[in-house]
């Protein structure tokens, strides 16, 4: 297996930038040796994700509006984190902004990159147990709906294609192994 790249990098500009994200275009042979575009969306932020277990296997999942998709979604509590930040530092302001939870026991259950042909985007999921409920927090632009459902529940709505976010569906697949004692 090489593991070098076979891309060729003849140029690039960078197309858009803002506190987000970084697009570039960069001009390139591709492994077959042809001439073409690609387009690499770099995100500056790490993506965070929680699923909760109470004590009685029920957990909380996220509504809101998704804007890229025009369309209403069912997710995990799910935010970013500063690079520069402890990520499980950034779990505990999302979990706490997005559902007034706070967890005493933190376990990282997966690492992920969500888009890898076109973006840099990389992920980290925790599962968080032992709640104790204070008040959400909402960032100005979240406009949030918080459903605190039993684990299988949840799990039923995404084998039914109803919870698409993959962070959310890596999530709840992911505990639903652990709880079978296949991970």
């Amino acid at each position: 297996m090489n593991e070098t790249s076979p891309w060729q990098i003849l140029g690039e500009k960078q197309v858009y930038d803002n506190n987000w994200i970084q697009v570039t275009e960069y001009d390139v042979l591709n492994p077959g040796g042809g001439k073409g575009i690609y387009g690499k969306v770099h995100f500056k932020n790490l993506a965070i994700g929680v699923i909760v277990l109470d004590e009685q296997e029920n957990t909380y999942l996220v509504g809101q509006f998704r804007f890229p998709l025009n369309e209403y979604s069912w997710e995990i509590p799910e935010g970013g984190g500063a690079i520069d930040t402890d990520p499980l530092e950034s779990a505990k302001r999302e979990l706490l902004e997005e559902t007034g939870l706070k967890a005493k026991e933190w376990r990282l259950i997966l690492k992920m990159h969500l888009s890898n042909s076109v973006s840099d985007e990389y992920a980290l999921i925790f599962l968080a147990t032992g709640l104790e409920q204070f008040e959400p927090m909402p960032e100005e632009t979240e406009q949030l709906v918080i459903k605190k459902l039993p684990f299988e529940e949840a799990w039923k709505m995404q084998q039914a294609g109803q919870i698409t976010d993959s962070m959310s569906v890596a999530a709840i697949q992911q505990v639903k192994l652990m709880m079978a004692g296949l991970v």
